[in-house]
């Protein structure tokens, strides 16, 4: 017999690892999940369990990726105990409902610019289609206020919510996507640049900078061919739902295999 959503706790278990392993988290926690659906299109979110880099260093099974009814928070199946942090995850999924991916890490380059309370400069190419790398005010892990703070930024950058990352002041990184391989790639190019982004500071500071650069130029300055976010044609999940219709974009620029809904989906 299989397990509810198998194919998904597969893929996020796998993801986890691969995280983990090329330390875009640390021992000290971080989670992720994906918001899925039934034949019924009843939303659930499928979650890292408790303690998943403390005592398990992410090497989970898919039995260990719980599946969370997303409208009532009642754990209906999976191996574990609900991570604290799902406070964060709701608070993000309630933001948005095109947002499918909740990846919330301590990854180390990132955490020097949260740790140090600055908006991380966006200076590569590759984090471009990011726009502002903003951090949030500081509020304890786990806690509601955290969880208040990330969905009211979230609800005001409206659909930018889709595809975006914000800086946890002193605590790490969220990032919401719309398809988890994406955030995955989000958080190794975020980490690249937030790299390149301290080597430059010391460059300004040297003298040998005038300023941050970006594609060629001051990284203020707009640069009109910001290159989309890369998707996959075939979403990686077991039960394809269609993004909620922005009425502000023609169905022309829809993504390969992705149609508007109806009405959308909270």
């Amino acid at each position: 017999m299989r397990m509810m959503f198998e194919a998904d706790r597969e893929d996020l278990a796998w993801t986890v690892r691969k995280m983990f392993d090329r330390k875009d988290t640390n021992v000290a926690g971080g989670n992720m999940s994906i918001k899925v659906f039934d034949e019924h299109q009843h939303p659930y979110i499928l979650i890292t369990p408790a303690f998943m880099s403390e005592t398990y260093y992410a090497e989970l099974t898919p039995a260990q990726i719980l599946v969370v009814d997303a409208e009532t928070g009642e754990k209906i199946d999976g191996v574990g105990h609900v991570t604290r942090e799902i406070n964060l995850h709701e608070g993000a999924y309630k933001a948005h409902p095109g947002i499918r991916c909740v990846y919330h890490s301590h990854a180390e380059e990132s955490l020097f610019w949260a740790t140090a309370g600055l908006d991380m400069p966006n200076v590569t190419e590759a984090t471009r289609e990011l726009g502002a790398i903003k951090v949030l005010p500081f509020a304890p892990a786990t806690s509601m206020a955290l969880a208040n703070i990330v969905h009211d930024a979230l609800t005001k950058i409206g659909d930018k919510a889709m595809e975006n990352v914000f800086l946890l002041n002193s605590h790490g990184i969220v990032i919401t996507a719309t398809e988890l391989h994406i955030a995955a790639r989000i958080m190794e190019t975020l980490e690249w640049n937030a790299k390149i982004a301290y080597q430059q500071t010391i460059f300004i500071k040297l003298g040998l900078l005038k300023g941050y650069q970006s594609l060629g130029k001051d990284y203020t300055e707009p640069y009109e061919q910001i290159p989309p976010i890369a998707l996959p044609e075939i979403p990686t999940t077991s039960r394809p739902m269609p993004f909620p219709e922005n009425p502000q974009r023609p169905a022309s620029e829809f993504r390969p295999g992705e149609t508007p809904a109806p009405k959308p989906v909270q």
